[in-house]
């Protein structure tokens, strides 16, 4: 169980969309603050955008604790913010150059050696203080599913 989360957490600092998306179950769901994504395209998509906006992400994973088929991770997100880069209420925020350091903690349900859902928690307001923003307090609209609105790397090829 801790070896696919593991693999995906690999995945996700190197960049290798291809091998993230295959971490996941053709139906799995990812929910965050910013956006929720249903199926291996959508959750793409969204790997896909925060590569862009922030393309030299890293994450460093302080803690795992797995019990039953869930697995959470601690840890820290590290980068710059030099593409566009999607925030909740759909406001996407231009590039700043600002570095970003977040802490995090996601929470993954394991399957068969896949992940099935995974849920990304993170302190939004420590994010909009380092990007410079406005938080999104009192927008209105829902998170959008699967933030597509940048193209996928796969198109590029």
């Amino acid at each position: 169980m801790l070896d696919v989360v593991d693999r995906l957490i690999e995945t996700v600092n190197a960049h290798d969309l291809d091998a993230c998306v295959r971490c996941y179950s053709p139906d799995a769901s990812m929910v965050g603050p910013e956006m929720q994504a249903e199926g291996r395209d959508q959750i793409e998509c969204y790997h896909a955008h925060v590569w862009v906006g922030i393309p030299d992400l890293s994450i460093t994973v302080w803690d795992r604790i797995a019990k039953g088929d869930r697995v959470a991770v601690e840890g820290m997100l590290n980068g710059t913010h030099t593409g566009p880069f999607l925030v909740a209420g759909g406001r996407i925020l231009q590039p700043s150059g600002r570095l970003v350091s977040v802490s995090l903690c996601w929470v993954f349900t394991v399957e068969n050696d896949l992940v099935t859902a995974h849920r990304l928690y993170f302190d939004q307001l420590e994010l909009y203080t380092q990007l410079g923003a406005e938080p999104a307090w009192g927008e209105e609209g829902a998170a959008p599913v699967a933030p597509c609105y940048l193209p996928s790397p796969r198109q590029k090829r």
